[in-house]
């Protein structure tokens, strides 16, 4: 698409449409009328020949060829209007730096780690929730920064891999030694109706402690002594299930990645806040899959116990996403540049 000869003011009104998802937001964050940015953007879709935007009941959602806009004017634009705003006043603060994310995250690792920034004077303005619906503020201009746990779709964010989580399957002690009980009752049993069986056929060769087949264990136990190796996820078919929500997102990724199969419960907790989920297990609530970054304190003063520790574990990775036009504050840089530097060591 041509864009040389756009109208100037049009572009900077389908930018905050883009971003905003709707006339009457970008309305509101350039202080037009509703009509007027209705009006602008036919002219801009009459100029380029193509639909830029789709019209849903609530608000709009940009055709492929917006995106492509998108992607060309979001950072000439956004350096025009800085360099035509106002200079600060000298000797002024700059503008606090607005970051969103994971509160788990946040809370746990990214705030102790900017603590030396803010020392210097650098100031935050932190938000939680969900990536999706942060994505769509950072969109809009509330936040500078946020943290994901998906890779934003689209060319108009700038998201770069920050730090991978590792999931670890965890209990409190008093059920890891249940769990490990239950399964020498059964192994035990299982081993005994083996050897009877061979007593009664005659048959020779062939011990009880020749493997699974010859009725040995199916379960080794590790020398560090929690449940691991082979480890049979119906053990937990009687012990709660502690989870970040009804749909158990963390749990089921889990289940299919190591165990190869589907989860198939309901939990006996639900917090929407992985500290809350944390708390419950190590109370001795059930059992939970938890980022170890969140649990590894827990674990290492044997407060908590791995059940499982895998060669190949569930990680998932989390991307540092700025939006476009934060060249007018320098802070936001400095808490990107230190925080894709720190999380070298998370």
């Amino acid at each position: 698409m041509e864009t040389a000869s756009l109208d100037l003011n049009l572009l900077r009104t389908f930018l905050a449409v883009y971003r905003s998802g709707s006339f009457t937001g970008a309305a509101r964050l350039l202080g037009l009328s509703q009509p007027t940015v209705t009006t602008q953007m036919r002219a801009l879709e009459r100029q380029t020949g193509r639909e830029l935007f789709e019209r849903l009941p609530r608000g709009v959602t940009p055709t492929p060829v917006a995106d492509e806009l998108a992607a060309r004017v979001a950072a000439p634009l956004d350096e025009l209007a800085a360099v035509a705003g106002p200079a600060p006043a000298a000797g002024s603060r700059a503008e606090p730096v607005h970051l969103a994310g994971p509160a788990e995250l946040l809370c746990t690792t990214v705030l102790p780690a900017l603590a030396p920034l803010v020392a210097d004077g650098v100031r935050l303005r932190v938000a939680t929730g969900l990536t999706d619906p942060l994505l769509e503020e950072l969109r809009a201009g509330r936040h500078d920064l946020v943290i994901a746990t998906t890779r934003p779709r689209g060319r108009t964010l700038h998201a770069v891999p920050l730090t991978d989580e590792e999931f670890v399957l965890v209990a409190a002690p008093v059920w890891a030694d249940r769990l490990r009980d239950s399964r020498h009752a059964r192994d035990t049993g299982a081993r005994d109706t083996g050897e009877a069986h061979l007593d009664a056929g005659g048959t020779e060769g062939g011990g009880a402690d020749e493997g699974p087949e010859a009725g040995g264990s199916a379960v080794p136990e590790p020398a560090d002594g929690h449940p691991g190796g082979s480890f049979d996820p119906a053990l937990l078919h009687d012990v709660p299930l502690v989870t970040y929500a009804e749909d158990l997102p963390i749990a089921r990724r889990y289940w299919r990645h190591v165990f190869g199969r589907r989860l198939s419960r309901t939990a006996a907790v639900t917090v929407p806040d992985l500290r809350g989920v944390l708390a419950a297990v190590a109370a001795g609530a059930g059992f939970a899959v938890l980022p170890r970054y969140l649990c590894q304190d827990l674990l290492e003063s044997c407060a908590l116990v791995a059940l499982l520790e895998p060669e190949d574990p569930p990680i998932n990775t989390g991307f540092l996403v700025q939006r476009p036009g934060v060249f007018d504050n320098p802070d936001v840089t400095r808490v990107r540049t230190f925080l894709l530097r720190a999380a070298r060591g998370w």
